[in-house]
């Protein structure tokens, strides 16, 4: 598996990880299964979230753990916390906020709730999850001082802040964020168009997020890549979907070409960007995992990185 530096540091974690936003749905026997394949072809950094099946997916995961091949000390795990669910729209892995909340109190409460439904005493790294209008920036030093100082997270970062709202809260807390969680992939490519549309005037041309990505790698942030085969947030996935046959035309020509499946080279597409990012798988289908695990080895050129964005939809200039 190929390896990206954990932020700015020299420490090496897989270029992918696997999400578990979807293990509310399985039995341990089965989560165990997901874990056991990903392990197996060298992913053992595992990303959550506090409201993933309303808890749920760590409670799975808790016990998966107990049957799978790897032990706590095998894995990165990280989690992510700061969204207040609303019930009333939330229904089993589709989980939607009523608001955020990054205060002091609520950040201690909701680490302590994810290390107990997981069945461990620490957390590798925890991201804010989506930027709170009303941070508390006081509170989030004093829940990041306290949650390091007692071992309960090593490494910090944040999930979705533009350029401007990471370094707000970098410029409150003494521990380096090593993270950005992004939505990145073949049919969400907003952070890539907008620099190849530099000074233009068509809608590719403006600049929805600050330089993110041009950012993230002047400060050596590990960008984390969330649905990345989807084509919207989560209306479905663009792999096999009959609505982009150009695109998948063309990721089956190097799928047989390479000797993979489409999600790999849908995978090898997001990790041959050189800002080293690091793709989050998202399903629980252990072939899929297997599949998608195997983009990291596969070493596509300039031209066919450019043949993908294009079969996409995407122009150029």
């Amino acid at each position: 598996m190929k390896q990206v530096n954990l932020g700015a540091t020299t420490l090496k974690i897989p270029a992918m990880a696997l999400g578990i936003m979807r293990m509310e749905a399985k039995t341990p026997a089965e989560a165990a299964q997901a874990i056991d394949t990903a392990y197996d072809n060298g992913i053992n950094f595992i990303d959550s979230a506090d409201i993933y099946g309303q808890g749920k997916s760590e409670e799975v995961f808790g016990q998966a753990l107990k049957q799978a091949k790897p032990n706590r000390s095998d894995l990165f795990i990280q989690s992510k916390v700061g969204i207040i669910i609303d019930p009333a729209r939330s229904h089993g892995s589709f989980v939607f906020g009523s608001r955020y909340e990054f205060t002091k109190e609520h950040i201690l409460d909701a680490v302590d709730g994810v290390l107990s439904r997981m069945g461990t005493d620490y957390l590798d790294s925890l991201l804010l999850h989506r930027p709170d209008p009303l941070m508390d920036l006081d509170g989030i030093e004093e829940a990041f001082d306290l949650l390091q100082a007692s071992g309960k997270v090593r490494f910090f970062g944040v999930s979705n802040f533009n350029p401007q709202q990471f370094e707000l809260v970098q410029s409150h807390v003494s521990q380096h964020l090593m993270f950005n969680q992004l939505q990145f992939g073949l049919m969400h490519t907003g952070m890539v168009d907008r620099g190849i549309h530099t000074n233009m005037l068509d809608a590719d041309s403006v600049d929805h997020d600050g330089g993110l990505l041009e950012f993230s790698r002047q400060h050596h942030v590990t960008i984390q890549t969330w649905s990345p085969f989807q084509y919207g947030n989560f209306e479905g996935t663009f792999i096999n979907n009959p609505d982009y046959p150009e695109l998948n035309q063309a990721l089956q020509k190097l799928a047989d070409q390479y000797g993979v499946g489409k999600n790999a080279i849908a995978a090898a597409w997001i990790l041959k960007h050189p800002a080293q990012m690091q793709m989050i798988i998202g399903t629980m289908n252990p072939a899929h995992i297997a599949d998608s695990a195997k983009g990291a080895d596969v070493k596509l050129t300039n031209q066919e990185w450019y043949d993908l964005y294009l079969a996409a939809g995407h122009k150029l200039p």
